[in-house]
């Protein structure tokens, strides 16, 4: 494993840059990918994701509220992920997630993750992350699983899509269970 502490064994994590604008452009045409991460949002121009990936790559600060590029030591962008909900005073966090379909499945985002959850929890003091996970959203399911994450609850028709709500689940993980999984 490399001394970066944003490097993990697949992915290393880094800002977005400018010119990522039309992989993030593509992926925003993926409506699959769009609803099992948040929600299908109205179409935006060329130019206008050309403008977010310029104020994305300013990375100004917001607390410790992050959105960082996920990209291969080759250099290809796969994805994002992002913090948000930081609240240092509880020392708790939420995080997401989302690597563009033709990469899906290849361990990328257990990887990005885990370098998330280090740096929170080993560097910034950070106790305890959640992730809310759609009901439909398999993949995600499996994911958080699979890390260890544990259901901790459930906020019934919470999200509308397709013509129907679903529910929403929420997952936790402590430090301590992080550092028994991962040493």
């Amino acid at each position: 494993m490399s001394n970066y502490a944003w490097d993990g064994l697949k992915v290393r994590l880094r800002p977005v840059l400018p010119s990522d604008w039309d992989k993030f452009h593509n992926n925003d045409l993926d409506s699959v990918n769009a609803r099992l991460c948040d929600e299908i949002h109205f179409p935006r121009s060329e130019e206008g994701t050309r403008q977010w990936a310029e104020r994305q790559a300013l990375n100004t600060l917001n607390g410790d509220n992050v959105f960082l590029a996920i990209e291969t030591f080759d250099g290809t962008l796969v994805g994002s992920i992002c913090t948000n909900s930081c609240n240092s005073r509880n020392g708790t966090f939420k995080y997401g997630v989302s690597i563009f379909r033709d990469h899906w499945r290849n361990g990328y985002a257990s990887d990005a993750i885990k370098v998330v959850l280090r740096y929170y929890l080993e560097e910034l003091r950070y106790r305890k992350v959640n992730a809310h996970v759609y009901a439909f959203n398999d993949g995600s399911v499996a994911l958080q699983e699979r890390l260890g994450f544990i259901q901790e609850g459930m906020i019934r028709d919470m999200v509308f899509t397709k013509g129907q709500y679903y529910d929403e689940y929420i997952y936790g993980l402590t430090k301590n269970e992080f550092e028994k999984l991962f040493p």
